[in-house]
């Protein structure tokens, strides 16, 4: 990428003259060491891909944690402008509504002391992991897809604490197939596997005290992270509308560098069904981390008291894979955020009136054996970014490579020495997520910082982690 130019001390920009079938430039924020990390797959080369989309504006944008995906790279962004901008579903990947939830307890590291172990494993027990796992809650699933996680919820003030209230607009179940809906019709409730995980965590610093005071955070607190997203049903919405819309390319006088970018106006019969689909599919997501966290709650009645449980508060969900209309520079745009998280800065009304003179609260998970980051909102995302950060610490090798480096079984040891309890469905699921797999968490988030898209206001370091 012999193209690729310094703006500033955290953003770097291929000018769209590097490509004749770019219509915008591809810009990604990093420092030096991490754009090092980037350049090692096609990860660059993808984000001048997407800005070829019809509708693009401004410039493809990427994140610290960028790395190769389907299409779109993971922690990539793109905006297309309405009606007739395309949306594709490989900017918002297999995972609909991939997304984080944070939940805070009432009682510190110390308190927890010896039910740490119990603590963990019964949560192992309580969520269901690994791939195609089933054991989920059954209800009606047309209820879900129209409704999302207030399907499930028990309490109103997780819906509130949600992004969109755990619910997207346009949701239509009869957009969704037969075939998805039976992947999904048992996994309500259930983690996954790949990098999906439930973590229990140890507030173990604050850098923003009014922030973390709004959050309900405080130094010594013991908190428990859910990643997981829409499971079965998202991955066969996405592949069933990457088929349907590639067979219409040419009727819309789309030509493409990759076929995985197969897309179509949001405007047209395929982008308005794949959106209705999509919606539906993040509604399942939502509901399925409500499900998740409720079955957490269960579990800390169960180990640490009904007390501990009733004051478990949920400080927010956030989505990283999803499309949604937004309104940026007097314009209506379909902002794709792949491996992103929306960070919306105080003042905005789309965050819970709580918040809103701190900022939204997103969740940036590191590895399994080093920190994640509690981050706020700030200005400088409406301003560089579409309202958007970074999701993770983005993947450094791949996971065939970090089998070959480490078995899972010498990592769990490794953990647990570290006096991180495990529990883990595989031992070859666990070695792929090992934590030299990642990019360092503190350089992703210093950058982001830098940038001004948001700031740091609590570091979380694991103390157990259960994986599909």
């Amino acid at each position: 990428m012999s193209e690729l130019r310094r703006i500033d001390d955290t953003l770097y920009e291929i000018p769209m003259g590097a490509r004749d079938d770019m219509r915008v430039p591809a810009r990604v924020f990093a420092d030096e060491e991490i754009l090092a990390a980037i350049r090692r797959d096609r990860s660059l080369e993808q984000l001048q891909n997407v800005a070829t989309l019809p509708g693009i504006v401004d410039a493809a944008i990427a994140m610290p944690d960028i790395h190769q995906g389907y299409g779109f790279p993971v922690g990539g962004l793109a905006a297309t402008e309405l009606p007739d901008g395309v949306v594709s579903p490989g900017g918002v990947g297999y995972d609909i509504n991939c997304g984080v939830r944070l939940l805070a307890l009432p009682l510190s590291g110390d308190e927890l002391g010896a039910r740490q172990e119990p603590f963990v494993h019964e949560i192992s027990r309580s969520v269901p992991a690994g791939a195609g796992k089933e054991g989920g809650k059954r209800i009606d699933l047309a209820a879900v897809l129209r409704e999302g996680g207030r399907a499930v919820a028990d309490r109103p003030e997780d819906v509130e604490r949600t992004e969109s209230e755990g619910r997207l607009e346009g949701a239509d179940p009869a957009a969704v197939s037969e075939r998805a809906r039976q992947r999904g019709a048992g996994q309500l409730g259930t983690m996954g596997s790949g990098n999906h995980f439930v973590e229990v965590q140890r507030v173990d610093e604050i850098f923003d005290a009014e922030a973390a005071d709004a959050y309900g955070l405080e130094e010594g607190q013991i908190t428990v992270l859910v990643h997981s997203g829409s499971r079965g049903l998202g991955h066969q919405v996405c592949s069933d509308y990457v088929k349907r819309m590639d067979a219409v390319l040419t009727r819309y006088g789309i030509s493409l560098p990759d076929r995985q970018l197969s897309c179509a106006p949001a405007s047209s019969p395929e982008g308005r069904a794949y959106l209705a689909a999509m919606a539906a599919a993040a509604n399942f997501a939502w509901a399925n981390r409500q499900e998740i966290a409720n079955r957490i709650r269960a579990a800390v009645a169960r180990v640490l008291g009904k007390d501990a449980e009733e004051g478990t508060r949920q400080v927010y969900d956030v989505a990283h894979n999803v499309a949604k209309v937004e309104r940026y520079g007097g314009r209506d745009v379909l902002v794709h955020r792949k491996g992103a998280t929306r960070a919306f800065p105080a003042g905005s009304d789309k965050i819970p009136a709580e918040y809103r003179a701190v900022g939204q609260p997103v969740f940036i998970p590191g590895s399994m054996g080093t920190a994640s980051y509690v981050l706020a909102g700030e200005p400088g995302s409406m301003e560089r970014s579409f309202g958007t950060t970074c999701h993770g610490a983005g993947r450094r090798l791949s996971r065939t490579a970090a089998r070959k480096e480490i078995h899972g079984a010498d990592l769990r040891r490794q953990l647990e020495r570290q006096g991180i309890v495990v529990r883990s469905a595989s031992p070859k699921g666990l070695a792929e997520e090992a934590p030299f797999a990642y990019k360092d968490v503190e350089s992703v988030v210093d950058v982001v910082a830098r940038a001004g898209l948001a700031r740091r206001v609590a570091r979380l370091v694991p103390i157990g982690v259960v994986k599909g």
